[in-house]
């Protein structure tokens, strides 16, 4: 503030300096040249007084002195003649009132002379001096780009401009250096003073040739696909990547400024699809009043799950889980939001132990069961596949025996697309928590079964977002197994609201299957994702490439070969037909496996699972 005040007095100090010079130089040159006559020394100090007068507090009023001087434009040199011609006509009418009213002709002089003045003293300085500032200033702002040369990018102009006086505004260091529009009609005009250069394709080139620094892009209205084209622009820049929320995610209020409103891009806005969308009104059907239970509800996909579902105005959401920092992490999570509002029990229990399960169905009596306790890490099942045996199939089964007992109404499974054909210990496993569901719902006669089914998670518990994030921060290589590797992705809350619709919808004995879209390549990921830093991937960030691990495959699949598909009423859900299940044949081969995985013999249990699942493949890499 204190800066601009000082500059506010300059330019005041200025104007004065120049009104009077220009009033004395006038009188003088036309006494020498006698061309009209001087004007009386009496009446010309009367008049440059109360004209000063006038014509600064003219200035003033018009806001002449609110606007900086380096975003001057021509509307600002119109007001500013604007305020001179109204200030000496007050001069002269106060003059004329007092019978002391200087000739018009040398008013008229005098006006042309000060008001060239004081719209030239403003011109030099923002051409010469202030760029020279700059020069230094740069050091200390952000070069930013700005994508969008309409509305909303002329909201964030004026936000910056004035928090260029508030040292403590966040936006106070960003210097908008030019603009990238698509609409070719605005290339080379100026917004607010700053010119639009170029279209979104040339957003890298602009960005080099310019020094960008930051880039935001400020398109709210715009569709996703194009949304997502001008982020892979910029994601092919070294620049720091901030965008403005979509129309019906802005805030239009004083409180909350645009600029303040840009989030970091974040790297589901590279999968290359739109977000999915979800019917709420059956879902709410669908979990409205019930009694929930969430197993593994302190993990990523159960933790969301849950808190999704007391959204719906549940009965209430029973939290099962083993491991007590994640549920506890949860449990306070949602007595902060919504405190005695909920009706929520956290409980420390594992899936393996039936008889504590037992306990648990019996004194709550769930009438919806979400099943996301497993162990999924892929590696490290390979190391321990009777652990992966133990937790995830007969963990399954537990939970899904004591629901038919107890009449649970659904039970959703969440299994992955790494039961398909499964090359892995971890895979083999939730297909054959799969075939358990399956048989559960061929021979129950209250509880509908249903396994939902999609691919990699980002940003979950294990998944390579958060692991190349820790690589980058901590200045280490990227660590990428195969160039080539590919995997289909979906955030965290599309897998939770995939979940929950498809419990809604459910009848029993379904494989629901989301359409993933294209599937992703890591490495472009990691490469996009280093970007997203404001590094070059291989040159500030190196990515190693370590080679396929044990059970892993560069292609995940969505579904089996004998599996048909039909549609669902939403476009982006699919529904496997159910594979007819041998009880006798599965009952035998359950009970061989589960001798082998608790004598803790891992080959025997590899064994005994590729023969339940006749389409595990097991490969120590791929």
């Amino acid at each position: 503030m204190r800066n601009f005040n000082l500059r506010k007095v300059v330019l005041m100090l200025a104007d004065i300096f120049i009104i009077i010079t220009s009033g004395l130089a006038l009188n003088y040159a036309l006494a020498v040249t006698k061309v009209i006559g001087a004007e009386a020394n009496g009446t010309l100090f009367y008049y440059m007084v109360i004209n000063l007068l006038s014509c600064s507090l003219m200035l003033f009023a018009f806001g002449a002195y609110s606007r900086l001087w380096r975003y001057f434009d021509i509307k600002d040199y119109i007001v500013c003649a604007f305020a001179m011609a109204v200030g000496f006509v007050i001069g002269f009418a106060v003059l004329t009132m007092m019978d002391m009213s200087p000739r018009k002709i040398f008013v008229l002089l005098y006006f042309v002379v000060a008001t060239t003045g004081v719209l030239l003293f403003r011109f030099i300085f923002k051409r010469t001096f202030l760029e020279l500032v700059d020069s230094g200033r740069d050091e200390n702002s952000e070069r930013t780009l700005i994508v969008g040369a309409g509305h909303a990018g002329r909201m964030i102009l004026t936000e910056i401009k004035n928090a260029r006086s508030d040292v403590n505004n966040p936006s106070h260091k960003i210097l908008p250096v030019c603009l990238v529009d698509d609409d070719t009609t605005k290339l080379h005009t100026k917004v607010s003073g700053v010119e639009v250069v170029g279209t979104c394709p040339e957003i890298p080139v602009i960005c080099s040739k310019y020094n960008i620094a930051n880039i935001i892009v400020a398109i709210p209205s715009c569709e996703e696909d194009e949304k997502r084209k001008i982020l892979d622009y910029c994601s092919a820049t070294e620049c720091k990547i901030k965008v403005i929320p979509y129309l019906s995610e802005i805030l239009f209020n004083d409180q909350q400024p645009l600029i303040s409103q840009a989030k970091e891009i974040k790297i589901e806005d590279l999968l290359g699809r739109k977000p999915i969308e979800f019917n709420r009104e059956k879902i709410s059907k669908f979990i409205n009043g019930k009694i929930c239970m969430v197993t593994g509800g302190g993990g990523s996909i159960g933790s969301e799950l849950v808190r999704q579902i007391v959204k719906y105005s549940p009965k209430q959401v029973i939290i099962v889980d083993i491991y007590e920092n994640n549920a506890y992490d949860i449990q306070q999570e949602l007595l902060l939001e919504y405190g005695s509002a909920i009706n929520l029990v956290t409980l420390i229990s594992s899936v393996r132990d039936y008889d504590k399960m037992e306990v648990i169905f019996n004194k709550y009596k769930p009438q919806v069961v979400f099943h996301a306790a497993a162990h999924k890490h892929v590696p490290l099942m390979e190391t321990v596949p009777e652990e992966a045996v133990k937790n995830n199939i007969f963990g399954t089964y537990n939970v899904a025996d004591l629901s038919e007992k107890y009449k649970v109404d659904k039970f959703v499974m969440i299994s992955t697309d790494k039961a398909v054909n499964p090359t892995n210990v971890m895979g083999a496993t939730k297909r054959a928590c799969e075939m358990i569901i399956q048989y559960k719902s061929q021979n129950s006669r209250h509880t509908e079964f249903v396994t939902t089914r999609f691919g990699n998670v980002l940003g979950s518990n294990g998944s390579v977002i958060p692991l190349f994030r820790r690589q980058i921060e901590s200045g280490s290589a990227v660590t990428v197994t195969h160039p080539d590797i590919i995997r289909y992705f979906m955030t965290i809350p599309e897998a939770v609201s995939l979940v929950l619709e498809a419990g809604a919808m459910a009848k029993g004995g379904e494989i629901f299957v989301l359409d993933m879209g294209a599937p992703v390549k890591i490495t472009t990921l990691a490469e996009n994702l280093i970007r997203m830093y404001g590094k070059v991937p291989y040159k500030d960030v190196p990515i190693v490439f370590t080679g396929l691990r044990p059970g892993e495959k560069l292609f995940e699949e969505l579904l089996m070969d004998e599996e048909g598909l039909k549609s669902t009423e939403n476009k982006k859900i699919f529904i496997g037909n159910q594979i007819d299940i041998d009880e006798k044949v599965l009952i035998s081969k359950l009970a061989e496996l589960k001798k082998s995985a608790r004598e803790n013999d891992s080959e025997k249990t590899v064994e005994h699972l590729a023969e339940l699942v006749p389409t595990f493949n097991h490969q120590s890499n791929c």
